[in-house]
């Protein structure tokens, strides 16, 4: 079997494993976390309402982040467990089965594009609001189908092992939209829209890389052809029962966030959703090694699991949930302490300072429950979807 740098780090030592993919994973979120924080920074400078618009259609557009993600880690599980297994041939099956269903799930997010409007109200978006978030949603749904070739993609490239190319097409995609945001906002006069614009330029670049990688570049493992593909039941039943799980996970969450916007809106209005999403935007940092330990743990343990290496595959477990906890009380320590400071980032302009000292309030009280999340995040690396 044709071993690669990633392949070797997979079958070794559980404990120096998770941490040696778990840093570029880690990167890639930090770069991409950034991205997300200066998008809202660049925003903050239209005022209030352009915070509260992005915010209103998050929620719905971290759904689709979550049934991709969901895809990627379900594929990304399926081919680890085909490499701890020494079946190459199968991995590669996996892998254009898992690009065929990005595909089909691209262009039925895509199909909400049709009912916008409706479900932006429905959020809690009305007047001046509701013009701002559908001129940013239009964008960003129609620019979908390149986010979840990107989630399911980076997942394959975590599932053999391969976090680092995966980093570099998550920083450059990442890098490119933290700059070219100020050009399309502000220096163009897109406003609202060029945000949406940068961030789609932004995930086809990575999706081009990716691409190239893959099907030109043999640099790795997997190796994707579409010739002669007939769809087996057998690994898409193996692709969803890791990665429905992991999907319905993160979509609680979107929905829970989903009801507690349409809370504030009745309470606070919409700059009670530019405080909570402003924070958000701050407690994803949070989220880091979170995902960097899920998306190990899921390639590590899933190589132990084909391996039939029980001992290994607990010993992966432990180490990443005992590490994830002690990171997440540090980080939240910081950010409780730093929170006036953080908030100006949010509240510089003008018409967004009104919302500075709630914001304090909100980044004190929200990073509570970082400590506890590494057990809620658990649920992410089920690498056999027995539950």
């Amino acid at each position: 079997m044709h071993r690669t740098e990633g392949v070797r780090i997979l079958t070794g030592e559980p404990e120096r494993a998770i941490v040696k993919l778990s840093i570029p994973i880690m990167v890639s979120n930090l770069v991409f976390t950034l991205y997300n924080f200066a998008d809202g920074v660049w925003v903050a400078g239209l005022g209030a309402d352009s915070l509260s618009a992005i915010g209103l259609f998050m929620p719905l557009f971290f759904m689709f982040v979550s049934l991709s993600m969901g895809l990627g880690i379900g594929a990304g599980s399926a081919i680890s467990r085909k490499i701890g297994a020494g079946d190459k041939r199968g991995a590669d099956n996996v892998a254009v089965h898992a690009l065929i269903l990005s595909f089909i799930l691209g262009v039925s997010i895509m199909s909400v594009y049709l009912r916008l409007e409706q479900i932006l109200s429905a959020l809690g978006a009305h007047g001046n609001v509701l013009d701002e978030s559908l001129r940013y949603a239009r964008v960003m749904v129609l620019g979908s189908i390149f986010l979840v070739f990107n989630n399911v993609s980076v997942g394959i490239l975590n599932g053999e092992g391969n976090a680092k190319r995966a980093m570099y097409a998550n920083v450059t995609g990442s890098a490119l939209n933290i700059a070219l945001d100020p050009v399309f906002i502000y220096l163009i006069g897109l406003g609202i829209t060029g945000t949406a614009v940068a961030s789609v330029i932004s995930m086809l670049a990575s999706s081009l890389m990716i691409v190239y990688w893959m099907l030109y570049n043999s640099r790795t493992y997997v190796s994707i052809s579409f010739r002669g593909f007939r769809p087996d039941r057998s690994i898409i039943f193996d692709i969803l029962r890791v990665g429905l799980p992991s999907a319905f996970a993160m979509l609680a969450m979107s929905i829970s966030i989903i009801i507690l916007n349409l809370m504030i809106v009745r309470v606070d209005g919409t700059d009670g959703i530019a405080v909570f999403t402003s924070a958000w935007r701050v407690i994803h940092f949070g989220f880091i090694p979170l995902f960097g330990f899920a998306g190990a743990g899921t390639a590590v343990m899933g190589s132990a699991y084909g391996a039939k290496r029980v001992d290994r595959l607990e010993r992966a477990y432990r180490y990443a949930i005992s590490l994830a906890v002690k990171i997440e009380l540090v980080m939240a320590s910081i950010f409780i302490i730093t929170a006036p400071i953080t908030a100006m980032a949010f509240s510089y302009s003008q018409d967004s300072s009104r919302i500075y000292e709630e914001l304090v309030f909100v980044m004190r009280i929200l990073p509570a429950f970082l400590p506890v999340a590494p057990s809620w995040n658990n649920n992410l690396i089920d690498v056999s979807g027995n539950g």
